[in-house]
């Protein structure tokens, strides 16, 4: 019974809601994988994610390493918009800003940047973190539907990559 019990409690901890960013805090390396349209086997990669507190209130670091150490480094910085909307910012403190918002237990954005639309979720699940980039064209490959006033037009978009990496602390 009391093994049950025990169970029963470890399993209602990890159900438990998380709060982001500080249980995602920490340094988080794994691999990348990387699908590309027509290519049968993905190219993989090293990944790191160090998400860290700043002495700025509200503030961390969002650094993310592709290859080996120093190879392909982005040291961007998470800050707030409205954490009660669960809404951030990526400042890649270049002039480029992305917007992040905290979702279904999720932290998700989507942005286009020459051509392409790229979606990203990251999540903890398990105690490793989950890391998904869908890449699409941003201009439909084609429109169908649109032939009447209960058939709406619908826009298709060529799927151009996907990433996937577990990465752990």
């Amino acid at each position: 019974m009391r093994f049950i019990g025990a169970l029963l409690f470890l399993s209602s901890l990890s159900a438990q809601a998380q709060e982001f960013p500080k249980d995602f805090t920490g340094h988080w390396k794994g691999e990348l994988a990387w699908y590309q349209m027509g290519k049968r086997d993905p190219q993989k990669v090293a990944m790191q994610l160090q998400i860290l507190a700043t002495d700025t209130a509200n503030q961390y670091t969002w650094q993310i390493v592709y290859g080996k150490p120093g190879q392909d480094v982005r040291p961007y910085i998470l800050k707030p918009v409205d954490t009660a909307k669960g809404h951030w910012l990526i400042d890649e403190r270049n002039g480029i800003v992305l917007h992040l918002y905290w979702i279904g237990g999720k932290c998700c954005s989507s942005f286009t940047v020459q051509n392409s639309t790229i979606s990203n979720c990251y999540w903890i699940e398990g105690g490793k973190m989950m890391v998904e980039f869908m890449t699409t064209s941003a201009k439909p490959v084609d429109t169908t539907g649109g032939t009447g006033k209960d058939i709406p037009a619908v826009n298709n978009y060529a799927i151009k990559s996907y990433q996937k990496a577990v990465l752990i602390r």
